[in-house]
């Protein structure tokens, strides 16, 4: 069970987006999976969704949040398998068509309905394939700033080199003052606080860790550790495969690909969506990679418009 109430910062968060709106009811979704995993995922708004959002890779479902109060329909954030709280693979087999079955165990135990299917990155990588062989669940498909072929390792030098540090500290005031070091967290102590206490935990001996395995992977990697290092290149690799695009095509629901101005997919990678995907339809937004944390209002309105 989580040590503070994780939907707390919900109120926060609608503040500071200017947004004055009921807060929804959240609740902290878990199953066990036949391998002995876990998956986890939030609830908001009922038992009813009609949208589920996939993270990118270091994030977890929180990081919906306040795209989702601005949306203000029922919805599902899943924490993807090495995220959040879901359960860490021991094969560190974070790529899409791995993740994909999860996804699909979730949809039809937490929703009654068709989703409009929301990915941000490794997400959007993820909801590709999950749309693909469970057309059923799928009604509209939403991918956030990526797409096959472009490197998820192309974000900003010192959020690799973040999370390539150290793998535990003190107490999570010490996270706190590492992330804005890095200026990390929006500009914002309590920005920065609110993700470090959504992305972390602490353990029993009293140390804090990330919840998310990319990190102990990527600390693994800098510091040369064997086979285990291998892990995020192999992933890697298989992002950037032709199988990525194989799942698109095999996407039968419509497909917008949402493309962020200051993110990870340039006017030439867009262009090739639209080739690859002529029926697709894409848009722009000023933002960066997250375009949920750095445009959250102007995402929802796009996904209303689709609802």
């Amino acid at each position: 069970m989580p040590d503070f109430d994780e939907f707390s910062f919900l109120s926060a968060q609608a503040d500071d987006a200017g947004l004055a709106v009921t807060i929804p009811r959240g609740e902290r979704l878990t199953l066990d999976l036949p391998d002995g995993r876990t998956l986890s995922g939030l609830r908001y708004g009922g038992p009813s969704p009609e949208v589920t959002f996939l993270h990118g890779a270091g994030l977890n479902a929180h990081t919906w949040d306040t795209t989702i109060l601005a949306l203000g329909r029922p919805a599902l954030a899943l924490d993807l398998a090495g995220h959040g709280d879901s359960s860490w693979r021991e094969d560190a087999a974070y790529v899409p068509r791995m993740l994909a079955p999860d996804v699909v165990t979730a949809i039809t135990a937490w929703t009654d309905r068709p989703q409009l299917l929301v990915g941000q990155s490794l997400g959007g990588l993820t909801a590709a394939p999950v749309a693909a062989g469970a057309p059923a669940f799928v009604r509209r498909l939403a991918i956030v700033d990526i797409t096959p072929g472009v490197d998820p390792t192309a974000g900003p030098s010192q959020v690799r080199a973040f999370f390539a540090g150290p793998t535990d500290w003190a107490s999570r005031d010490e996270l706190v003052e590492r992330a804005l070091s890095f200026g990390l967290g929006g500009g914002s102590r309590d920005k920065a606080a609110r993700g470090v206490w959504l992305n972390s935990r602490v353990r029993s001996d009293g140390r804090v860790e990330w919840k998310h395995h990319f990190a102990h992977l990527a600390a693994a990697s800098s510091n040369d550790a064997g086979a285990a290092a291998s892990a995020p290149n192999d992933a890697l690799s298989a992002l950037l495969s032709e199988a990525g695009w194989e799942d698109f095509a095999a996407v039968e629901a419509p497909i917008l690909l949402i493309r962020a101005e200051r993110g990870y997919v340039t006017v030439a990678d867009a262009e090739e969506f639209s080739r690859r995907l002529p029926a697709a339809e894409v848009t722009s937004v000023d933002s960066g990679h997250n375009v949920q944390e750095d445009a959250p209002v102007v995402l929802a309105g796009l996904l209303a418009g689709l609802l």
